[in-house]
């Protein structure tokens, strides 16, 4: 069996600049219609929402993802869920993997994300 993992850091300033900048262009381009109702006005849950699709790029080893392919949510008090549709899940499924874990976390600066998965 092989692990798959990725890991990525993002400073939250690089995400509020973005959403300042682009708006609904760069949102659009990156989170699903979920993330967006559910994250929007809290920058540093985007930005670990954005880490965490970078890590599941790095995890699957492939730069050939639509970030909106992955989709990043929980429930109130739940943890956070990994969804794959599109490229992502027909990546994941040529690799064995049927599903990846994630965790979430930031500072006052900074959101990192690690997935990992198992195929």
């Amino acid at each position: 069996m092989k692990q798959y993992l990725g890991v990525d850091i993002i400073e939250i300033s690089r995400i509020e600049k973005a959403v300042t900048r682009w708006g609904d262009s760069f949102l659009d381009r990156v989170f699903t219609a979920a993330e967006k109702e559910k994250y929007l006005n809290r920058p540093e849950s985007l930005a670990a929402r954005f880490a965490a699709k970078e890590a599941t790029v790095k995890a699957l080893g492939t730069n050939e993802i639509i970030y909106r392919d992955i989709e990043i949510v929980s429930g109130p008090g739940e943890r956070p869920q990994i969804k794959l549709v599109g490229r992502a899940y027909a990546i994941a499924g040529g690799l064995g993997i049927s599903s990846l874990a994630v965790s979430l976390s930031h500072s006052r600066d900074y959101a990192v994300a690690v997935v990992s998965g198992l195929g």
